[in-house]
């Protein structure tokens, strides 16, 4: 069984755990940076980037983040989570930079303008229903990063090898199927591993 980390220092940790054990794989909170080798496949929240940034800085976290994605464990980024994966931001210095995306932050409005919207995803859901707070979104992706679903004409979710990444919080809903997505790319990529 695959065991997947939440990076817990601040988000909806709770609830990625909860939507993982739903996939049937093990979640976990990771507080220590040392929590990181026990896992095959590691979640970035939502959240809010800039106090995310400083909480890596302050428990040291991103060399670790660094080294884990080299190791070609998978890594899925929600909301701010999507921030810290991209390897390019407007307007700001990327965070651990990794996945061949630009990304603008706030994108979809302040909190007020908080929405959820159904989306087709693809490989994942016709039907999904996305909720979208203080979302960013993708701009801009390179040529081996694939386009999972847009919005209004934006691109609010897509894959890049071991990366996947969205601009809204699928743990808020009942449907679990982004985060099987997932649990699936981890667990070809530790079979990978094994081999």
């Amino acid at each position: 069984m695959v065991k997947i980390g939440v990076l817990a220092l601040q988000g909806a940790v709770r609830e990625h755990i909860r939507s993982v054990e739903a996939c049937g794989a093990v979640g976990v909170a990771i507080k220590k940076v040392e929590e990181l080798k026990d896992v095959d496949g590691l979640i970035l929240p939502g959240g809010e980037s800039t106090a995310m940034r400083r909480l890596i800085d302050k428990y040291s976290f991103m060399d670790a983040l660094k080294e884990f994605a080299a190791e070609g464990k998978p890594m899925f980024g929600t909301c701010a989570g999507l921030i810290l994966l991209a390897k390019n931001l407007v307007g700001q210095e990327p965070h651990i930079g990794v996945m061949d995306i630009t990304v603008e932050r706030n994108s979809f409005g302040r909190q007020v303008d908080s929405f959820e919207a159904d989306l087709a995803i693809k490989g994942v859901a016709d039907s999904f229903p996305a909720v979208f707070i203080r979302a960013p979104h993708i701009v801009e992706a390179g040529d081996e990063v694939e386009i999972l679903s847009k919005h209004n004409g934006r691109i609010v979710a897509a894959r890049e090898g071991q990366y996947l990444g969205c601009s809204f919080h699928p743990e808020l809903t009942e449907q679990h199927h982004l985060t099987a997505y997932f649990v699936e790319m981890v667990k070809e990529a530790k079979a990978k591993q094994l081999v």
